[in-house]
């Protein structure tokens, strides 16, 4: 099968399109064909050798977590799912003809593969931010840097728990925000005060690693109350990092559930195949997405 793959840490051109063996289902997996795959910034983190705690591999090593596609293997132990199902989940190396996943759920009727692998790693962390950044429903929570994926998902999962939201973005994006229920307004000189006018912020998120941490914290008030998913400097003040994953076989069910009540959507910005890995990753660390960029299998 073909796999991207990467043999040192380093830019976007350690990406490798190679033939490699197929992976198969072990106890409590499915492998799936797969049809798309999700583009993380954890990706390209993991190929620059930054997050190696939490993402221990050993080299040559395969990309990507999230994926889409038809069920052709189950392994040991799983029920509920049959080949032949179409699922989105969280696996590894799934920038692949074939992946195995360890958590899944049904594709809701009418999601394409596409739009189902921008998911899985997007909604499990909006829901871990919204959960440890402790916002209340008729609180306001402010966004920065919400325009791309997780923003997109936090801004609706917030709306539908009756949580009011300021998103921060480009100026090309504020349409799109207002689309999702935000107050929106730019990045730039002055949008402290632009987020002031807008109204008293109780938490805050950094999703872009733009250097606004101390901003956050002086608008709402408490380091306690800002949480960041970007900045690796966020200890420094008093801010929480947040980079563990909660339970994502919950997180799957949510996005299906919410999905399918069309309180989510996710639209896709970009689509790459396997062969342009590289420019996927180099678009993906340039920011400024609308929604999702996915690899197309």
């Amino acid at each position: 099968m073909k796999k991207v793959s990467f043999a040192e840490f380093g830019g976007p051109d350690v990406l490798q399109l190679v033939d490699a063996e197929e992976p198969h289902a072990g106890a409590g997996q499915v492998r799936i064909a797969v049809r798309a795959a999700g583009v993380n910034p954890v990706d390209w983190r993991v190929r620059e050798g930054q997050v190696l705690g939490a993402h221990p591999i050993e080299l040559p090593a395969g990309v990507g977590l999230d994926a889409a596609g038809v069920v052709d293997e189950v392994g040991e132990g799983v029920e509920g799912i049959e080949v032949g199902d179409h699922v989105f989940g969280e696996g590894s190396s799934t920038y692949a003809e074939f992946a195995v996943l360890s958590a899944w759920a049904r594709m809701p009727e009418g999601l394409a593969f596409e739009e189902a692998a921008g998911y899985p790693s997007v909604v499990e962390t909006a829901l871990r931010l919204i959960r440890e950044v402790g916002v209340r429903p008729g609180q306001t929570l402010l966004v920065s840097g919400a325009s791309g994926g997780v923003g997109s998902a936090v801004l609706q999962i917030a709306r539908e728990r009756g949580i009011a939201v300021i998103g921060t973005a480009g100026a090309a994006n504020q349409d799109y925000l207002r689309g999702l229920g935000a107050l929106a307004t730019r990045y730039g000189e002055g949008w402290v005060e632009r987020v002031r006018q807008l109204g008293q912020v109780d938490a805050a998120l950094d999703l872009a690693g733009s250097g606004v941490l101390r901003e956050l914290v002086e608008l709402t008030g408490d380091p306690r109350k800002v949480v960041s998913i970007a900045d690796l400097g966020a200890p420094e003040h008093g801010v929480r990092f947040s980079g563990v994953a909660g339970s994502v076989p919950d997180a799957l069910a949510e996005a299906a559930a919410l999905i399918s009540r069309g309180k989510l959507h996710i639209p896709v910005e970009k689509s790459y195949s396997l062969a342009e890995a590289a420019a996927a990753h180099i678009d993906s660390h340039a920011g400024h997405t609308r929604g999702r960029r996915v690899m197309v299998i």
